[in-house]
């Protein structure tokens, strides 16, 4: 064989070689999006009223950058648990309150970036606000991070109450000084929300439901916030005061990984 037509079929081979990771690619990109079942829905075509703030569309959240699978600032949730949240609301609002999400449906892809990050134990950027007191060694044996989560079926959801008139919240800028969680209201992160005592996602034993340093009226306003939803078949947890789960779940062991986006929702409302 010449050295020509060894050349030749080498270039052949590479040439080859080159299509199949191109169309490799091509086929990765085509490969469609997972999508919600029928049944889901995005919050605000079942209730305009509640507000929503989607911290982890954002940079504000305990990670400091925008995690993984959120595309749009969406409330997505299973329409059973939107429609007893919607319920909560016309009682809330009858009392000159509004609720506020922070977080609904969570695909899995995040929970996954939650995990790298914690691992990541040199990433501390928003330990100051979010976990100023809890070794970052140990934010999975105190249950703070889990690779799995309930928000990700579909059912669970991180709310807050807020005073109407409501007034606006202003945007996190990545790298202002940061204030702990628990710090008082005047002082930390400004949220148009009511005092709970601490701020939302606060990795403290303080944002336990009812931890007894919490009196008076964060006390009453957690409360509120509990009693509304407890009767309509939401489920709180223990550790989070701001963390519900509708009961029962239509998904009780899935756990989906569709993206947070009107998309991936079956049926554009």
């Amino acid at each position: 064989m010449t050295c020509l037509s060894v050349a030749v079929r080498g270039l052949v081979t590479a040439f080859a070689a080159l299509l199949a990771v191109a169309s490799a690619s091509a086929t990765a990109r085509a490969t469609p999006e997972p999508k919600a079942p029928e049944d889901f829905v995005a919050l605000r075509s079942v209730d305009r009223t509640i507000l929503q703030e989607i911290r982890y569309f954002t940079p504000h959240n305990f990670v400091g950058e925008r995690i993984d699978g959120y595309r749009q600032p969406l409330c997505i949730l299973t329409r059973p648990a939107a429609e007893a949240l919607h319920k909560a609301q016309t009682k809330l609002l009858r009392k000159g309150y509004t609720l506020k999400v922070y977080d609904c449906y969570r695909p899995q892809r995040a929970v996954d970036h939650f995990v790298r990050w914690a691992k990541d134990l040199d990433d501390r950027r928003m330990q100051t606000e979010f976990y100023p007191q809890v070794d970052k060694t140990r934010l999975f044996a105190d249950g703070y991070i889990a690779a799995k989560s309930g928000h990700s079926r579909g059912s669970t959801m991180d709310l807050t109450i807020v005073r109407l008139p409501a007034g606006p919240t202003r945007p996190y800028v990545p790298g202002e000084p940061l204030v702990p969680c628990y710090a008082p209201k005047s002082e930390r992160f400004p949220d148009n929300s009511v005092d709970m005592g601490t701020g939302f996602d606060c990795f403290d034993t303080l944002a336990h439901t009812d931890d007894p340093r919490i009196v008076g009226e964060q006390r009453a306003d957690r409360q509120l916030l509990k009693g509304t939803l407890e009767g309509l078949g939401f489920v709180n947890l223990a550790e989070e005061w701001w963390h519900y789960t509708y009961k029962p779940e239509p998904y009780p062991d899935t756990y989906f990984d569709f993206p947070v986006s009107m998309n991936s929702l079956t049926s554009h409302h």
